[in-house]
Parts: structure tokens; C-alpha cells; sequence
């Protein structure tokens, strides 16, 4: 199966799982590292990215 770049950059690209909960966000990476994005489900601030399945 072929895989489609606008597919995988909408699915994928600045989205990323918070540690505590596993509910997805959309953030700038650099939000995410300066820790200043919180997880809206649990209020903690460490995520990791999404895996790509």
C-alpha cells in the first residue's frame, strides 16, 4: 500500500500522546519540550510523540 505524504503529515506531524492519560494533542514540538503545553484530560505536561503504525 502506498503510502500518501499529505495523508501521513495530517495523521502524524505535531501530534503527540500524553504519558499519563494516552489522549492525543496537536502541539508545536518546541511547546512540548519548553513544557509549557498541558494534557487537557489529566493537566500533566509529559508527552512523547504518536507512533506511526
Amino acid at each position: 500500500m502506498a503510502k500518501i505524504p499529505e495523508a501521513q503529515n495530517r495523521m502524524f506531524k505535531n501530534v503527540f500522546v500524553c504519558k499519563k492519560c494516552q489522549s492525543k494533542i496537536r502541539a508545536e514540538p518546541q511547546k512540548i519540550l519548553k513544557g509549557k503545553v498541558k494534557c487537557r484530560k489529566c493537566g500533566r505536561a509529559t508527552f512523547r510523540p504518536l507512533k506511526k503504525k
